[in-house]
């Protein structure tokens, strides 16, 4: 299969669980709407909606064992993603996490430690001829010299690449053509007393990049060094289940940057991802589709 994007990151089963009511409480009980099993991780999840917006994918990263690689083998069979260079490990059942949900609140659980713990590399060194063979790609910074060595071989066949919540003082950022931060990275820059306006220019001085900061229902920042910083506003939807919003919100970045869009144009597109991200669930069976996010899009402009 041809393709246009290479991912390279965390590709996990993610068991979900939708209460119905209230967020489960000590020491008392709770009952389960629904449950999944489906695709979940950043580039998972990444994959899933580039291929419903329409680009091809070629994903790489985590091994996938006994219990993930089935999961994974069906949910894609029919769908535009190349799993090819992914390694299947007999011995192991590959990452799983667990996710408790309730309306806007969710508990994500899991091993991942351990999947640095072991001292055992349970993902891939990215290869050569899959970076030089895309047109973008999306990179995440979970793994350690192999992130670093995937972000070397875009820089070296010119490759363009989107990566998340990189710090300002690592290669992965400062060679990026954009970097997402999240509340998760932006907190710990705060813990250190920086504004997000501080953290935001201290971001933007780093690359030549687009640096977008996003925060929930807050504006986003957004811009490039020797620019002025601007904001946008994300979009007003239901909102039914935040799982997998970050991460959609990636794939609309580098869907964004496939396509050529503009700054603005690309924020806007990924946040109209994002945004109907966030209104089902389960995201892995509704992702967003072109025509939705456009529509979306559309009505934003009245």
């Amino acid at each position: 299969m041809s393709y246009e994007v290479y991912l390279h990151g965390q590709i996990l089963g993610t068991h979900s669980f939708w209460l119905k009511g209230e967020f489960v409480q000590p020491d008392e009980y709770a009952e389960i709407r629904k449950k999944y099993f489906l695709p979940g991780g950043e580039t998972g999840t990444a994959a899933t909606v580039l291929a419903s917006l329409g680009a091809h994918v070629k994903m790489d990263g985590t091994h996938i064992g006994t219990q993930v690689a089935p999961l994974l083998k069906e949910f894609y069979k029919d769908k535009t993603v190349d799993m090819s260079s992914i390694y299947f490990d007999p011995e192991y059942e590959g990452l799983m996490d667990y996710v408790v949900i309730a309306g806007l609140v969710r508990s994500p659980m899991g091993f991942f430690q351990t999947l640095y713990e072991s001292g055992e590399k349970r993902w891939n060194m990215p290869k050569e001829e899959d970076i030089a063979g895309c047109k973008v790609a999306g990179i995440d910074p979970y793994f350690q010299e192999e992130t670093q060595a995937a972000a070397e071989l875009c820089v070296k066949h010119k490759k363009p690449y989107v990566t998340i919540d990189s710090r300002h003082d690592s290669y992965l950022h400062q060679n990026c053509a954009v970097n997402v931060v999240s509340k998760e990275c932006t907190h710990r820059y705060q813990e250190e007393g920086y504004s997000r306006e501080e953290i935001f220019q201290k971001l933007v001085e780093t690359t030549e990049g687009l640096v977008v900061i996003t925060s929930g229902e807050k504006d986003m920042l957004y811009g490039r060094k020797g620019q002025p910083m601007k904001r946008m506003k994300p979009f007003s939807v239901e909102v039914k289940s935040t799982l997998g919003a970050g991460d959609t919100f990636k794939a609309g970045c580098i869907y964004g940057l496939l396509k050529g869009l503009t700054d603005e144009e690309l924020v806007q597109f990924a946040s109209a991802c994002s945004a109907i991200a966030i209104s089902r669930f389960p995201l892995p069976l509704n992702p967003p589709t072109l025509e939705e996010v456009n529509s979306l899009l559309e009505k934003g402009k009245l």
